[in-house]
């Protein structure tokens, strides 16, 4: 399948903020402790440093369900795309409880199970492939009820301890299961919500198939149709996520509260803010040429290679610094705190650019290998799953 400029670019940028969000998580000051988005602690630029990372998991679900469509298009047998979908799906579950539950926690006793964004986007594989009988177009339907319709479950009344929601729950809303004891599995990203994202991907893929001057004024209408529908229904505070705004002291905190929308589970403002704003990189991304437009390609033309990697330096990287700050190894605490110890630690918001643009930069050269071995080696089908 011929690639598309647009779609390698945004996911590209989206990559690459992502390991800004991460190693914020690992490195700032606050990262192991405090909620960037809490109003009463937070600071504008560690606010909008996290913010502008909420980009990254609607792209890259919404995105692989375009790559979806394509796919299944390109070689138009039922049968292989659900067989590779549904494997494919279940890989990457395999892949969120091993190794990128121990690059996210280096804990070799594996006490916390997080089910995320790669575990979400396996979960919706699956069900794709199942459906993938049904028209496109209704599947690009179905997802948009999921999206537009899912905060409603948050004005029924129901019984918490029953079992039908406690067996519900999970799909719907953020969770915490023990598993034993000493083992807990937290589902930050329920399925049925990013079901929608991508069930909307696979079915607005047939934008991909048409010119790039189409697809421009395509992407421009869905990008500010979404960010005007956000900004009505946030302006009301009647629907569309589950905490409201309010006028705060100073003004250039009305508006963070205005866009401190919900990410877990993806609220409808959440989605709308999100993707409206990835339909405009798309649109800009057509348009982009040149020797900035072919690095950034690098990085979305590997993204879970990329995933995979950029845990492990992230996390070498923060053990280096808790032992430059003269902590030992008995100080750490594996779990939640990722292995930060419980004493102050971590590095201030300017030093952490620094940091992640390093990373960003010495990931280049092993992405830039890596989608080369695959281009050279097209032909070994196992390299389709990473």
């Amino acid at each position: 399948m011929k690639r598309i400029n647009s779609i390698d670019i945004v996911r590209g940028i989206v990559m690459i903020i992502m390991a800004l969000d991460h190693s914020r998580d690992l490195l700032h000051i606050s990262g192991a402790t405090g909620d960037p988005t809490d109003l009463a602690t937070t600071t504008p630029s560690l606010f909008f440093t996290r913010w502008v990372t909420h980009l990254c998991a609607p792209t890259f679900v919404f995105l692989s369900g375009v790559s979806a469509y394509l796919s299944f298009k390109k070689n138009g047998n039922v049968s292989a795309s659900r067989n590779f979908l549904i494997s494919r799906g279940l890989w990457l579950i395999i892949l969120e409880f091993t190794v990128i539950t121990f690059g996210l926690w280096a804990d070799i006793k594996f006490g916390v199970f997080l089910f995320q964004v790669i575990g979400a986007i396996g979960f919706c594989f699956i069900l794709l492939g199942l459906l993938i009988k049904v028209p496109a177009k209704i599947l690009g339907i179905i997802g948009l009820v999921i999206l537009f319709g899912h905060n409603l479950l948050a004005l029924i009344s129901v019984d918490e301890q029953s079992v039908a929601v406690k067996i519900l729950a999970p799909l719907f809303a953020d969770t915490a299961i023990p598993v034993t004891a000493s083992t807990l599995l937290i589902i930050a990203y329920p399925p049925i919500p990013w079901l929608g994202v991508m069930l909307a991907g696979f079915g607005l893929g047939y934008v991909f198939e048409f010119s790039a001057e189409k697809r421009k004024h395509i992407f421009l209408f869905l990008g500010t149709g979404s960010l005007l529908l956000f900004f009505v229904l946030r302006y009301s505070n009647i629907y569309g996520d589950q905490s409201h705004w309010e006028v705060q002291k100073q003004n250039l905190f009305t508006i963070l509260s205005f866009v401190n929308v919900t990410k877990y589970p993806p609220s409808l403002l959440y989605c709308l803010a999100t993707l409206g704003i990835m339909f405009l990189m798309l649109r800009f991304a057509e348009e982009i040429r040149g020797r900035v437009a072919n690095v950034i390609k690098i990085y979305g033309q590997v993204p879970l290679f990329y995933y995979l990697i950029h845990w492990y330096i992230l996390h070498s990287i923060m053990f280096i610094m808790l032992f430059l700050q003269g902590f030992k190894t008995s100080d750490f605490v594996f779990g939640f705190n990722f292995g930060r110890p419980n004493a102050p630690n971590g590095v201030e918001l300017w030093a952490l650019y620094l940091i992640w643009a390093a990373v960003v930069v010495l990931l280049y050269p092993i992405c830039k290998w890596y989608s080369k071995y695959k281009l050279a080696h097209s032909e070994n089908k196992l390299l389709r799953y990473l």
